[in-house]
């Protein structure tokens, strides 16, 4: 299944991206824009498809280039999903460097928004983000998200420690 935007197309995660996912979360500039920064491994990725996506627990779809060939570029998705209160917190992250900067998280973030509120039913969608991660915090603001909190001093697996802003979206 794919959901068709102008520049990119999201689908649903397969096991068979599990060497992408692990490859994207493995490079710096992604892994340190999460609190998790260990070493990302196939078996941390098996198990979260495990316990999480095969649960209901976690949605989560591949963005694809879709002027290349359908390229996977990156991936969104909506975890800790409560299907009584009609909310889930949102992420999502462009693993290849070459794909940083077109606007493919933009749209991916509206076709999944979109889908959240459409095909799930949900009604808040809540994010996490560091207050250093500006292009972040900026293609949140323009999906439609709003700043409702700045936490002082996360600590991160590795032991650094950063301020984390807040953000949700009314669906």
């Amino acid at each position: 299944m794919y959901i068709f935007g102008d520049k990119v197309n999201i689908r649903l995660m397969t096991s068979d991206d599990t060497d992408l996912i692990v490859k994207w979360r493995n490079n710096e500039r992604v892994r340190n824009n999460f609190v998790y920064r260990e070493v990302f491994t196939r078996q941390t990725h098996e198990n979260w498809i495990e316990t999480k996506v095969k649960t209901g627990e976690v949605v989560q779809f591949i963005i694809c280039e879709k002027n290349n060939d359908n390229r996977p570029v990156g991936s969104v998705y909506f975890r800790d999903i409560d299907k009584d209160a009609k909310t889930a917190e949102y992420g999502i992250f462009i693993g290849e460097d070459d794909a940083i900067g077109k606007g493919y998280g933009n749209e991916a973030a509206i076709l999944a928004t979109d889908y959240a509120r459409d095909k799930m039913g949900l009604k808040k969608l809540i994010l996490r983000v560091f207050t250093t991660n500006e292009a972040a915090i900026k293609s949140y603001k323009h999906a439609g998200f709003s700043e409702t909190e700045i936490v002082p001093l996360v600590e991160c697996s590795d032991g650094q420690k950063s301020d984390m802003i807040l953000m949700e979206k009314m669906l």
